[in-house]
Formats: C-alpha cells, structure tokens, sequence
C-alpha cells in the first residue's frame, strides 16, 4: 500500500480527536455516494463516536439493503458537530438543502473523486483519478486499521462496482480490481449485492426504458445521441426519479455513438444534463463546466437554466465543437475506423 498523504493523516487525527460526525453526500445519490457514506458511518460508529448520516434524498430503492438499521436519515435543524464529512460531492452546492443544516461545525472535511470538485471544505481530499469515492474510503479505513466487517464491504464493493458501471469504464484500474478482490475477501455476498443491484428493476423503470428507446435522436453523423425526460415520462411509465439512473449507458453503447446526452425537465426553465463520453478525446466535463457544472472525462453533468429548446442548442453546440476540436487536432475516433 503507498505511504499515506498529508491530508488523510490529517483527517485521521480529526477523525480521532472528534465525538459527533456528520456524514454527507450529494443530492440524488447514487451507488457510491450511498455505499461510502454508510460504509463511513458504521465505521465511525464501531470506534463509538456519535454519526449523522445525513442525505436530503431517500436511497434508491436499489439500495436499501446496505442499510437494514435506517442509518441514513434526513438532516433537521439545530445540530452541531465536531467535524462534517462530505462525500462524493464536487461542490458545495451539490449538498441540496443539507447544506444548510451543516453549518454549525468545527472543522468540514471533503473526500471525493471529481476532477471538478471545487475543494470547498476545510481539509480536502480529492483524487480525480480514482475510480470512486468508495475506494478511497477504503483505503481511509486501511491506513486507519479500522475493522472491515461483511456490511462495511458490501457498501464499498457496491460503491465501487456501480461507478465503475461494473468495472467498465476507463477509471477502472489494477488497484480497483484488488481492492474488489479484498472486499470480497471482507465477506461481501457477490450474489445478493448484484441481485439486489443489478437484478431487480421494477416493471416501471423498464417502461422508462422503453420510451427512450422509442425517443432518442442521433445527430452529428451518428456521434451524438440524445433524448428528454419530462414529468410526463415518468407519469405515464410510473418510474420514480431514481429509475433513470442508468439508461444514458444503453444509448451510449450504439457502436458509433461517441457522447449520449440525456436531458431532463427537473422543473419549469430548470433542465438537468447528463453526458457520457465513450473516447477520451472528447471531455465532457469541460462541456460540463461551461454550465456550472463538472464531472469526469467520461461522465459528467449540470443544471441548466431556461427553456428545454435553449438549453438543447447550447449543449449540442457545445458538444458540436468539442468533437471538431478532437478531430482538429488530428485524435482520431475509435469508432471512425
């Protein structure tokens, strides 16, 4: 294992020295966010210290399993800290309202794997080319000698395997594999985490499914695929908002499909983006950051203020120049041969 950096034996030491802990993470998590965040808390909880584990939004249904004792909770009022943790979140802003309920600590802590992120807390740990926040909590809780027990291994392999899209996508490296490998080691039941995550879709998000596939466009000789979600998709296919997650990647998967871009209508002149990019000349999170938002290379996103027409045009025309920048400087498209 590499020597440990400055800033995490830092966060040790706070870690240490602290009795109450508030764990964060990003509104609308997702797998990793999930799972490092309840993975942190047990942790913290079995060294006796007393943990918030705090999300505005509800977990996946998905995701329910990783927490059997309703450790994740919404965050209230009138709560101080000795120390807030922040996980898996690239600016302060994502927190949602949560941020608000935070702000009566001592010390604020951010360990994430976003490029973007804006190291926005008082110690910042990021490591932009870590495949997720999950393996860098659990090389935190290596280095610190904590105890890995079965539950705490399953929350990271499913935060590791879920944004690696099942150890897929470019970020996935040797390490990733070995530190799979040891949690599998720790206990994890690779049959209930992949039934529970990968095998059991409702009815509704299938329907979902099918009404982007019957949707998407392609634009750009076949290089950019796109498509809308409204309120009335979900309506009518009885989807919840976490059902979306995942159906960019069948988009992108379109063998001449380079970015897949899925826009949603998350309110009046409010519309989220979400992109993948499938070739690393092509960064979609500098498209993302033209918008405020940020990301990865290869899976970034932002919200957008306006109308879905206005909005549309500026992203595909930002996307437009992206792929004649890559072709300008003479990288050629895996998909172009």
């Amino acid at each position: 294992m590499t020597s440990i950096p400055e800033e995490v034996n830092h966060i040790l030491r706070i870690l240490e020295d602290s009795k109450t802990i508030c764990v964060t993470g990003h509104v609308l998590p997702d797998g990793d966010c999930i799972g490092s965040q309840l993975a942190l808390a047990y942790a913290l909880k079995s060294l006796g210290k007393k943990v918030y584990c705090w999300n505005v939004d509800e977990i996946p249904d998905k995701l329910v399993f990783l927490d059997p004792e309703s450790c994740m909770r919404k965050p209230r009022n009138g709560c101080s800290f000795d120390v807030v943790v922040s996980l898996d979140c690239a600016s302060f802003e994502r927190l949602g309202p949560l941020g608000d309920k935070i702000l009566n600590h001592k010390q604020f802590i951010n360990i994430d794997h976003h490029e973007s992120n804006t190291r926005y807390a008082d110690i910042n740990w990021v490591v932009g080319n870590a495949s997720s926040t999950g393996e860098l909590i659990f090389q935190l809780m290596q280095w610190a000698r904590w105890e890995v027990t079965p539950k705490i291994a399953a929350c990271l392999f499913t935060a590791i395997s879920t944004d690696t899209g099942s150890f897929q996508y470019r970020g996935t490296t040797p390490e990733t594999f070995e530190m799979a490998g040891k949690l599998l080691e720790f206990g994890v039941d690779l049959e209930d985490v992949c039934e529970e995550v990968y095998q059991s879709y409702p009815i509704a998000r299938i329907k979902l499914l099918r009404q982007v596939l019957n949707n998407f466009k392609l634009a750009e000789d076949n290089k950019i695929a796109y498509y809308w979600l409204k309120p009335s998709d979900y309506s009518r296919s009885g989807a919840e908002r976490e059902d979306s997650e995942g159906l960019i990647d069948h988009i992108r998967a379109i063998a001449p499909v380079v970015v897949a871009v899925q826009f949603e209508e998350s309110a009046p002149e409010v519309v989220r983006v979400c992109m993948r990019s499938k070739n690393p000349n092509v960064d979609v999170s500098e498209v993302a950051r033209l918008f405020g938002g940020g990301g990865h290379r290869g899976a970034s996103g932002a919200t957008i203020q306006g109308t879905r027409l206005s909005v549309q045009r500026k992203v595909m025309k930002a996307l437009r120049l992206a792929l004649k920048e890559a072709r300008k400087q003479k990288k050629s498209f895996q998909n172009d041969k």
